[in-house]
C-alpha cells in the first residue's frame, strides 16, 4: 500500500470526524444558550480557544458572538478546521483513493460536503442551525456505517480507523476542557443547577448522556470525568478510543502485542498503558486540566510519529535514488 493512498485515507477519516465534531461543539452551546440565559454571550469564545484557532479568528472577526463563532467554525474556508474545510479535505482524499475505498464510501463523502456547500447559499443556519448541525452528525454516521459494510478489514480500513479514533480521542479531551476550564463563569457555580445544566450538555455533545445515566444515573464532574476519560467499553471516551487505534496500528504493522517497531506504536502504548492506569481521584487532584493537556500533547506527538513512520517522503542520499515508499517496505 503506497503511502500517500494511506496518506488520505487516514486524513480523510480525520476530517469527516473533525467536521461531526465541530457540529458537536456548536450545537451542545446552543442547546445551553436555551437552558441558561446566565451563560448567553460567555460561552462562544471558547469554542475558538479550545479548537486551537483564536488567533485566526481574531484576524477576521471583531468579537466572539453567537453568529462570527458559528460562521468561523462553520463555514469560513480561511479556517481549516472548519465544517466546510474539513468536508472539502476529505472529499478530495477520498477522491484521490476511489479505487481503493468503495463506490459507496465516495458518494457519501461527496454527498457530505454538498450538504455543507449548500447551507452557504441557504439561511438554514439562521432558520434552523439545530437541524443543520443534527444532519451534519448524521452523515457522518451514515458514512461510518456505509464504511463498516463495504470496506474490507485490511490496512485502508485500518489506517481510516485509526485517524478516526485518534481524531476522536482528541475532541473528547477537548469538550471536556472546555467545561471544566472555560466554561463555568465562577468557582461559586460549582455543584450549582447552573454547573448541572453544563455538565448533562457535555455528555450530550459527545452521545453519552443517556449511556452515562445507564451507568451512573446521578450526574456528577468526577463521574463524567471519568466515563469520557478511562471508560473502556463506551465508544467515545478516550481509553477506547485509543485502545482501538492501537489495535488497528498493530494490525498495520504485524507487531505482536507488549511489543513496538517503531516510534508512533512506542508512543501510543505509552499513552495507552497511562489511561489503563490511571485514577480519576488522582487525575482530579493532580489538575483535570493539566492531565488533559498533557493528553493532546501526547496525542500531538502520536501523530507527529505516524506521519513519519508511515507517510513522510523518505530523504533520497547523495547521489542515490529511491523508489516509492510502501507500508511493507
Amino acid at each position: 500500500m503506497l503511502s500517500r493512498v494511506a496518506d488520505s485515507v487516514y486524513w480523510m477519516s480525520r476530517g469527516l470526524e473533525r467536521a461531526e465534531n465541530v457540529a458537536r461543539f456548536i450545537d451542545v452551546n446552543l442547546n445551553l444558550m436555551l437552558d441558561s440565559e446566565v451563560l448567553e454571550g460567555t460561552q462562544w469564545r471558547p469554542l475558538i480557544t479550545t479548537s486551537g484557532d483564536l488567533s485566526l479568528f481574531e484576524a477576521g472577526y471583531e468579537e466572539a458572538t453567537k453568529d462570527s463563532v458559528i460562521r468561523f467554525l462553520t463555514l469560513d474556508r480561511n479556517n481549516p478546521n472548519s465544517i466546510l474545510s474539513c468536508a472539502w479535505s476529505a472529499r478530495e482524499n477520498a477522491r484521490s483513493i476511489r479505487d481503493i475505498i468503495s463506490s459507496e464510501m465516495w458518494e457519501q463523502a461527496n454527498r457530505f460536503y454538498h450538504l455543507v456547500l449548500d447551507a452557504q447559499d441557504s439561511d438554514v443556519l439562521l432558520k434552523n442551525p439545530h437541524a443543520f448541525f443534527t444532519a451534519v452528525k448524521m452523515e457522518s454516521h451514515l458514512f461510518d456505517g456505509i464504511t463498516g459494510a463495504t470496506l474490507t478489514r485490511g490496512e485502508p480500513w485500518h489506517f481510516l480507523r485509526l485517524g478516526k479514533m485518534l481524531e476522536r480521542a482528541d475532541k473528547t479531551s477537548r469538550i471536556l476542557d472546555v467545561k471544566y476550564f472555560f466554561l463555568l463563569p465562577s468557582p461559586e457555580w460549582v455543584g450549582s443547577a447552573i454547573d448541572g445544566v453544563q455538565w448533562a450538555a457535555l455528555l450530550r455533545s459527545a452521545s453519552s448522556f443517556e449511556m452515562y445515566r445507564k451507568r451512573h444515573r446521578r450526574i456528577t464532574p468526577e463521574k463524567v470525568a471519568n466515563f469520557l476519560i478511562l471508560d473502556r467499553f463506551f465508544p467515545r471516551a478516550i481509553a477506547f478510543c485509543i485502545s482501538k487505534a492501537q489495535e488497528s496500528l498493530r494490525s498495520i504493522t504485524g507487531t505482536p502485542p507488549h511489543q513496538y517497531g517503531n516510534v508512533a506504536e512506542q508512543r501510543l502504548g505509552q499513552l495507552s498503558a497511562r489511561l489503563n492506569y490511571s485514577d480519576i481521584e488522582e487525575i482530579i487532584k493532580g489538575g483535570l486540566h493539566e492531565f488533559i493537556d498533557s493528553l493532546q500533547i501526547q496525542m500531538n506527538r502520536i501523530d507527529d510519529a505516524i506521519h513519519e513512520t508511515f507517510f513522510a517522503i523518505p530523504r533520497i542520499p547523495e547521489g542515490g535514488s529511491s523508489s516509492p515508499k510502501t507500508l511493507n517496505q
